[in-house]
């Protein structure tokens, strides 16, 4: 009854109804782009490309992009370039100045700052646009009537639609974030993955129902069991350590100044990384794969599922989870803000003592943090010892469910918020039109 009343409410809010119908507008049109091949290449003859994307880091690459990758589409570099400027970005400005000094500029930093990963976007698209290409053209093997136009006319015009998919993804994703609900090229990135669930679940059934497959009961329980990572992951993303702060609040009263105490906390995440962790471990082990094609000793590194690629995998989690907290919580800016607010963590010193606090706290929260990330990541290669299809142990873990749940908390939340507005102004009216019936 709940959810039904808050569907109403929801469509009752004219600006809340106008930024979820423009969002669904704009997914729908990423979506049906992911399905335009690229011009000069028989959308029939793919079945190799297909194959050979299944499973592997190049089965998790094709889910971000929604199967945009296997069907040499438009889109086939999605919105992944963009992610990767934004991840060197990101990177850069922790050593070089200029970059430090747009940090603090405020909004016109940000907007300099957002230029910037743009033409970084564009130059990794030209980057990754001919490995693609040359990719679909030898390493997947389609046959030479899969191309209907010269080698160089498919080259020169694939290149420019490759970059300028990306390029549009990335403004689909800016006009959400800007005009729509919930991070725009999180939920692009999300709904790519969500458009290979019904494929893999169904894939899943007819693996199961197969003779000694386990039948309709194996699959409730694998359903069960996903449940239940879904409830943990929920947990990871949302659990907090808060940190006591209290706030001198002077009141002049003639010649005597009260100070009260108003006390407040600092929200420390468990998982303040998120899933950058999990997406530096991926492109480092593209290292361990190419060792282990290059020696027959170490072949075992190739196997995705096997238990000394995911060992490697794991612990590159954790050490990724403390470098990038390290790195985008500044302890010492907020004990420094926190001082300049006349905020103080009862029992330490305002300044340097407080930023070793936090960074102490900051550094015994991201241990089970990071390694609950780790078993979470490689729970996919764990669940498919025991059975379950590749495409469907996909959702299982890794990046594809932390992202899911991640983007969902965040959109629900960005909901509550227009909800919990409306009805403020809706008291607030009615206050009003009752304070003049009384007059």
């Amino acid at each position: 009854m709940n959810f039904i009343n808050t569907l109403r409410d929801i469509f009752r809010i004219e600006e809340l109804k106008g930024k979820i119908l423009l969002t669904l507008s704009l997914i729908a049109v990423y979506r049906f782009m992911s399905a335009v091949a690229l011009p000069g290449i028989d959308p029939t003859q793919l079945s190799s490309l297909q194959s050979g994307t299944e499973g592997g880091l190049l089965g998790i690459l094709n889910a971000f992009t929604g199967g945009a990758f296997a069907r040499a589409s438009v889109m086939a570099l999605g919105i992944m370039p963009y992610i990767s400027a934004s991840i060197v970005v990101q990177l850069m400005g922790i050593a070089v100045p200029y970059l430090q000094k747009l940090q603090k500029d405020g909004e016109s930093g940000r907007k300099k700052i957002t230029q910037i990963t743009r033409w970084l976007t564009i130059l990794i698209a030209l980057f990754q646009g001919p490995m693609y290409i040359g990719a679909i053209k030898t390493q997947f093997g389609l046959p030479d009537s899969a191309f209907l136009v010269g080698d160089t006319t498919f080259w020169i015009s694939s290149m420019i639609l490759l970059v300028t998919g990306t390029v549009f993804a990335m403004w689909l994703g800016e006009r959400i974030t800007e005009k729509g609900i919930g991070n725009g090229i999180s939920l692009l990135i999300t709904v790519g993955i969500i458009a290979n669930f019904p494929a893999a679940f169904l894939q899943e059934v007819i693996s199961k129902t197969e003779k000694s497959g386990g039948g309709i009961m194996m699959i409730l329980i694998e359903i069960i069991i996903w449940f239940v990572v879904i409830l943990l992951t929920v947990l990871l993303v949302t659990a907090i350590r808060k940190v006591a702060v209290q706030y001198a609040r002077r009141t002049a009263i003639t010649n005597i100044k009260d100070v009260e105490g108003a006390r407040q906390y600092i929200p420390l995440k468990l998982n303040a990384a998120g899933v950058m962790p999990i997406i530096f471990a991926q492109a480092i082990m593209f290292l361990p794969i190419t060792l282990g094609q290059k020696y027959p000793s170490l072949v075992g590194l190739t196997d995705i599922n096997g238990w000394q690629y995911n060992l490697i995998f794991a612990l590159l989690i954790i050490v990724f989870s403390y470098f990038y907290t390290a790195i985008t919580i500044p302890t010492n800016k907020m004990a420094d803000d926190l001082k300049r607010s006349n905020g103080f963590v009862p029992g330490y010193k305002p300044g340097e003592e407080t930023a070793n606090y936090l960074d102490s706290i900051l550094s015994k929260i991201t241990l089970p943090g990071s390694i609950f990330l780790a078993i979470l990541s490689i729970l996919p290669a764990i669940v498919f010892q025991f059975g379950v299809t590749q495409n469907w142990a996909l959702f299982y873990g890794g990046t594809s469910l932390i992202i899911m749940v991640g983007v969902a908390i965040d959109t629900i939340q960005q909901i509550n918020s227009y909800l919990l507005n409306s009805r403020y102004d809706g008291l607030m009216k009615k206050g009003s039109s009752n304070r003049k019936s009384l007059k």
